[in-house]
């Protein structure tokens, strides 16, 4: 059999030439030995119609074997020719092209061309992932949007309601009256921080009469003594 592998002819037919001569040489082969098994029961047959006939069935068969690997060889030489002549029905032209292939006749590139055009194709492949990265983080911080955009609408109307409340007592302007209240809470503060400072002054000026007073009574009790 050819060791060539004609792989450009495989690529078209799906299979390999020699692949099809090889089923064709078994297919060949099986038929040759079932045609001498045939011939043999036949001899073996006539050979039971002559009772004064002293061939044995083991020297048929051993005549059968023999006659077999005789007509092999036969078989085997004329199939060498068979062969070379399928496998060059069987191939194409150095100069045929598959229409798949015909691409690379109307545009060729040297191999240097092609691995730069590979290196291109692996940086096209990187952007696209990293524009695919960057629309999945522009799709949460949009969403993140809209989630304080829905915050933003609830204090809005939450502005409108207290306005709303503030007119019906008579507050004209709601951003006068938080005005006012930030300054009437930083007036309380203001209160509160001096009258924390005056009890703790008191508390100071009682803690000191109370110990002149008791020294004062040691005083006099030393005195008395």
């Amino acid at each position: 059999m050819s060791v060539n592998p004609m792989c450009y002819e495989a690529q078209f037919f799906g299979f390999t030439p020699q692949t099809c001569v090889y089923r064709i040489y078994i297919a060949l082969e099986g038929y040759l030995f079932e045609t001498m098994l045939v011939v043999e029961k036949v001899i073996l047959k006539k050979l039971e119609g002559l009772p004064s006939c002293k061939i044995s069935p083991f020297q048929v068969r051993e005549s059968t074997e023999k006659y077999l690997c005789f007509m092999n060889d036969c078989f085997n030489h004329l199939f060498g020719k068979l062969e070379n002549a399928l496998l060059n029905l069987l191939s194409f032209p150095s100069n045929a092209l598959l229409p798949g292939d015909k691409v690379h006749e109307r545009y060729p590139y040297t191999k240097k061309q092609v691995e730069v055009l590979q290196k291109e194709t692996e940086e096209l492949q990187q952007q696209c992932r990293n524009e695919m990265l960057a629309k999945q983080a522009l799709l949460a911080e949009l969403e993140e949007q809209r989630v304080v955009q829905a915050e933003l609408e609830k204090m809005v109307q939450w502005m409108d309601g207290l306005g709303t409340v503030c007119r019906e007592h008579g507050v004209s302007s709601l951003k006068e009256s938080l005005l006012l209240m930030a300054e009437t809470s930083k007036s309380l503060k203001q209160k509160r921080e001096e009258v924390d400072i005056k009890n703790k002054r008191q508390k100071s000026n009682e803690s000191s009469s109370s110990q002149m007073s008791i020294q004062t009574r040691h005083m006099r009790h030393d005195c008395k003594k």
